[in-house]
């Protein structure tokens, strides 16, 4: 079941999902869940995933309350959308300009084929406290150059880098709201019966 760590599992997940995949290519701790603004050349950070917006999931925001026993029913899930900005950096022992630019795409190029060839997320994948029962779908957004320059903005003294977006959904977090009901045990039913007068 789904609760409050669904943000921080599918986080979790998705930095699971490249390390598995990219450790033939660059080291599995140069893949990170940060912000491209908190990372230093030092750092020797090779690609970043940065959850930089959260929605509700508009289609799937009218569910019905959920029966948990006879005598209590819990309020629907809050289904999200997570977008992610992933952004591919260089080697810090890298001089070359050209060489530097050709890894950070060679490195951002692997990580676009393995979100692609694993756009639908399930049961092992996912981590944490998420139903292995529910599907992640990873679906790549078409943010436009003017809206990924004002993110970039945010990150004091940054210069742009080459970046995707992605969403994630449906992410469920579930609600521990609840409510007692009572069953129905009887009901009483009133006929009104309709008095014919028989002609004689």
């Amino acid at each position: 079941m789904s609760d409050y760590r669904a943000i921080a599992d599918v986080g979790e997940t998705l930095i699971g999902l490249l390390r598995d995949n990219m450790q033939d290519l660059i080291p599995m701790d140069s893949i990170i869940l940060a912000s491209p603004g908190e990372i230093d050349a030092k750092d020797n950070v090779r690609l970043s995933l940065f959850l930089y917006q959260i929605l509700e999931n508009a289609h799937l925001k009218n569910h019905e309350l959920q029966v948990t026993d006879p005598t209590k029913v819990t309020f629907p899930p809050q289904i999200l959308e997570l977008y992610y900005m992933l952004t591919s950096h260089v080697s810090s022992g890298e001089q070359d300009k050209t060489e530097k630019t050709l890894e950070e795409h060679r490195v951002l190029g692997r990580a676009l084929q393995i979100l692609h060839d694993n756009y639908i997320l399930s049961g092992s994948l996912l981590k944490g406290n998420l139903d292995k029962r529910d599907e992640l779908h990873i679906t790549l957004t078409s943010l436009n150059l003017d809206d990924l320059t004002k993110i970039w903005t945010t990150f004091q003294g940054r210069s742009l880098k080459s970046s995707v977006c992605y969403v994630v959904t449906p992410v469920v977090i579930n609600s521990v709201r609840e409510m007692s009901v009572q069953r129905v045990v009887s009901k009483e039913m009133n006929y009104m019966q309709k008095m014919v007068k028989k002609e004689e």
